[in-house]
């Protein structure tokens, strides 16, 4: 990279932190400098891109605009909740800690809660946490978006978790400050100080929080972070919110959202853990050490960057001949697969059938709440073997995702199955400088893999390694399948253009999306984006007249609603114009210029 290149790049990194840079949009709405003509990018270029994106979650406070997540009062607040933690682990009676979140928010609480309560295990110590998810176990593998809308059924899930617990500290996790369904949950703990704590993380400052109505409450998100804002200075609440930067595609929380999310969740529970089992003081320094160990781990994707290209390369191919990106995985980071593969349905507009997870030992290794959940979520090994394996061939793409500490031995197998069937493998594995135990095994599943990336960690190994193995497959997968996407054309500069506009969230993302690319005013921006949804050219009064829950509820079953109403917006077609332009041309920036020129 030039000096000039570097230059450039640097004033990137921070032009988002101007109040003259998108000043309407929150910091998690805000579209990404970084990343600007990422649909444009070759794979190479997509995965540095996106590495860049990752790196300013770490950046330095720039003057006083946002705090970061090594920000002094964030740190402070991450050990004062650390410290409730600490509490409940040393007097665990009628108490419990509860994490809660929509979508990949929702996931990660509970892969968090899933990693800590296996570690309470292993200390013959009972389980102290629990997971709630905006619609129940269905959404960790798949769009179940309405219920985000909703803060009743907030309030309910959480009434039924915390029954007969006289003490519960609640982390609700919202990225954009902005979900009713946590917004409610937070409502409830605020009317019962006596029996609960909130602690909010999300990645706004507090007057960036979503102040819209929420329809049959008296309340916004808003208003309940300003009552949090009252009761932290008597530690009665917690703000957990630094900003980490827009994201590479924009609104798309997966990506940055999640990963801070992992961060900020583990250092809390991993320094009261060590403070309740292992006498070790919560420290700033402790937390910060922490951090660090996790801003380290940004840097290993980078020492990677060809192969990773070439793997990006490969799923973007399969994706654009409409076959499968199927991923089988082990143990957590089998769990990441399936929950990175999950986001595509919402995020791209894609197939459920797109990118597949997969998992060794299916729900017996997940030990979800609701335990199976019935034939079209079948998640584990057999099941792909059974279901999936007999139709593909050497356009599609599989992924093998596992750890030195996984069975090797069962890698090997399944990877001698699938390759009867496509020599389109891949492997990405993690292991620890000078292990050899599976060497010979492992030269033989490199040679059954198109590549095999190989993520050597310094030994000895530090005890955060298997979280610290998490969050770098996360990196790894988030770019896989956003990059796979960008090159099958389904983003527009760096927007989700095919996003499924399926609640109130994503129907005011879709709205401002098509007024920043059309120009045209916010009224016939949603004029447009209701035509798309119901399939007419005229709205009538029933269509108008309706709230958006109707919308989205009638969106859920269409496909390229924003890209039909931006295509009818810069041309003036009807519906069924638009339509046949997108057939045309399905690459989304090129029919709209196709349309412009």
């Amino acid at each position: 990279m030039s000096g000039s290149e570097w230059t450039c790049r640097l004033s990137s990194m921070h032009e988002w932190e101007s109040p003259y840079y998108e000043p309407s949009l929150p910091v998690s709405e805000k579209s990404n400098p970084l990343t600007r003509d990422i649909d444009r990018a070759s794979s190479g270029c997509i995965v540095r891109m996106l590495q860049a994106c990752d790196s300013q979650m770490f950046l330095e406070e720039a003057g006083a605009t946002y705090q970061r997540l090594m920000s002094d009062g964030v740190v402070e607040t991450l050990m004062e909740v650390a410290k409730k933690v600490e509490l409940i682990l040393k007097d665990p009676r009628d108490s419990l800690v509860v994490l809660s979140g929509c979508g990949t928010s929702g996931r990660l609480a509970f892969l968090v809660t899933s990693a800590f309560n296996r570690a309470l295990k292993e200390l013959n110590q009972s389980p102290v946490y629990s997971y709630i998810i905006a619609g129940g176990d269905k959404a960790l593998f798949s769009s179940q978006e309405a219920p985000e809308d909703d803060p009743k059924l907030g309030m309910l899930s959480l009434k039924e978790a915390c029954e007969g617990k006289k003490r519960v500290l609640f982390i609700g996790i919202s990225c954009g400050l902005s979900a009713p369904f946590v917004a409610g949950q937070l409502d409830l703990c605020l009317q019962n100080p006596q029996v609960y704590t909130p602690v909010l993380v999300g990645f706004n400052p507090t007057h960036q929080a979503r102040d819209e109505p929420i329809p049959g409450c008296s309340f916004t998100f808003r208003s309940v972070v300003q009552r949090m804002e009252g009761l932290a200075k008597s530690q009665k609440a917690f703000l957990i919110n630094p900003a980490v930067g827009p994201e590479a595609i924009s609104g798309s929380s997966r990506m940055k959202g999640g990963s801070a999310t992992k961060i900020l969740l583990e250092v809390v529970l991993s320094a009261a853990h060590a403070a309740a089992f292992t006498h070790t003081p919560i420290t700033q320094q402790g937390i910060l050490q922490h951090m660090r160990a996790y801003e380290k781990t940004l840097e290993i994707p980078c020492a990677h960057n060809e192969g990773m290209s070439a793997l990006l390369e490969a799923a973007g191919k399969s994706l654009q001949r409409g076959r499968r990106v199927c991923y089988l995985g082990w143990g957590s980071l089998g769990v990441l697969g399936l929950v990175d593969a999950s986001e595509c349905v919402p995020t791209f507009g894609a197939d459920y059938e797109d990118v597949r997870g997969f998992i060794s030992g299916g729900y017996n290794e997940l030990k979800n709440n609701e335990g199976p959940l019935g034939p079209d979520f079948r998640i584990s090994h057999e099941d792909f073997l059974h279901l999936v394996l007999p139709s593909l061939d050497d356009h599609d793409m599989v992924l093998l995702i596992y750890t030195q500490t996984d069975d090797v031995s069962d890698v090997e197998k399944l990877a001698r199955r699938v390759r009867e069937k496509t020599s389109n493998l891949h492997a990405v594995y993690h292991r620890v400088d000078g292990d050899t135990a599976a060497t010979v095994q492992q030269d033989d599943i490199n040679k059954l893999c198109l590549s095999s990336l190989r993520i050597t960690w310094p030994s000895p190994a530090s005890g955060l390694l298997q979280m610290q193995w998490e969050l770098c497959t996360k990196l790894f997968l988030n770019a896989l399948s956003t990059g796979a996407h960008v090159l099958k054309g389904k983003i527009y500069q760096n927007h989700m253009m095919d996003l499924q506009v399926t609640n109130s969230k994503l129907y005011c993302r879709a709205t401002r999306l098509l007024q920043k690319l059309s120009g045209c005013p916010e009224s016939k921006c949603e004029e447009a984006l209701l035509k798309a949804v119901y399939k007419v050219d005229n709205l009538t009064v029933e269509i108008t007249s309706s709230d958006i829950s109707t919308h989205t509820h009638t969106a859920r079953t269409r496909t390229k609603v924003v890209p039909l109403a931006l295509v009818c917006l810069l041309t003036g077609c009807s519906l069924a114009e638009a339509e046949l332009r997108l057939e045309q041309q399905p690459i989304v920036r090129d029919a709209v210029e196709a349309c412009l020129s």
